[in-house]
């Protein structure tokens, strides 16, 4: 059995399907009711040391539905023996695991707006990691258009993105899957310099181009508030195209509280009343000294009231 064949066998609907995890709440945990927001998570959330089994059991008694980046399978049972899903798969460079996220791989080997049609190993990879996703109930695969340089312009880069979508766009609409490109601020802050898609323009022009309902945009604020600010109103201007959201503060990229620059309050009832159904995933990490699952609770009750 080759490495395709074993991943895309491994649906974890059909893994530990009688666990139960009532009443496993931990001390520092409490469940939370349904808001209004479906809320993801990323394993920093929670600090740094703690194994990903407690990261998954706290976060399902927080309210959370998903964890984004769990991209080893042998961590996919533990995402549904908590209830949880895989919120965004990210494609590993040969089924490489680190960390669990697998490791970039060579410079732009997964950049979009780098490549032609069909030119790149990440195409046949993309096309595998669609049937894995599908095959495991997996709602969204993260896309990244790379940077630009002197050789390679928006306009130019626009053009490869677009390339490369139509040729598995036929795919990930079979299969359900969502296709999203991340919008990345261009300066460097936990993004490539210089990065190609730092302007909602430029991913709401090859969305429009590529005409698919299976490719959206990951509208990250942290990076969308570097790059260009008005939150609000670019959610507001262009839902439709957004499949996916990533929340962090500004600056540090810490809690969503009274430390950092922007109103998640204000940002979440505007989400919530434009019915956004995806999941916006918590991508930040808690502030030196501050304990994990209280600043989780605080961030959920500001974006939930």
């Amino acid at each position: 059995m080759n490495r395709r064949e074993f991943l895309v066998s491994l649906p974890i609907a059909a893994s530990m399907s009688s666990v139960s995890f009532a009443g496993a709440q931990s001390a520092g945990a409490q469940t939370v009711k349904a808001g209004r927001i479906k809320h993801g998570a990323t394993r920093q959330l929670f600090g740094a040391n703690r194994p990903l089994e407690e990261c998954f059991r706290l976060g399902a008694e927080l309210g959370f539905k998903g964890f984004d980046f769990i991209s080893n399978p042998a961590d996919w049972p533990l995402l549904k023996k908590y209830g949880l899903t895989g919120s965004l798969h990210r494609i590993s460079f040969g089924g490489g695991i680190s960390g669990g996220r697998p490791p970039d791989g060579p410079p732009g080997w997964e950049a979009i707006g780098l490549k032609g049609e069909g030119t790149a190993p990440y195409l046949t990879a993309l096309h595998e990691g669609i049937d894995v996703a599908a095959a495991n109930g997996f709602p969204n695969i993260l896309l990244q258009a790379g940077a630009r340089s002197a050789t390679l312009s928006y306009e130019q880069g626009a053009d490869n993105a677009v390339a490369f979508c139509n040729a598995v766009k036929s795919h990930a609409e079979d299969k359900n899957v969502t296709l999203c490109i991340e919008y990345l601020n261009p300066k460097g802050l936990q993004s490539p310099v210089n990065s190609m898609f730092d302007h909602m323009a430029w991913g709401v022009d090859v969305l429009k181009r590529v005409g698919s309902p299976r490719v959206k945009i990951l509208y990250d604020i942290y990076h969308a508030q570097i790059s260009e600010g008005y939150i609000v109103q670019t959610l507001r201007d262009n839902i439709q195209y957004i499949g996916h959201i990533h929340t962090g503060g500004v600056p540090g990229r810490h809690e969503l509280d009274e430390t950092q620059e922007l109103n998640y309050r204000f940002i979440a009832q505007a989400i919530a009343d434009l019915k956004f159904t995806g999941f916006v995933t918590h991508e930040w990490s808690p502030a030196p000294g501050n304990d994990p699952v209280a600043s989780i609770r605080k961030s959920l009750a500001i974006m939930d009231v």
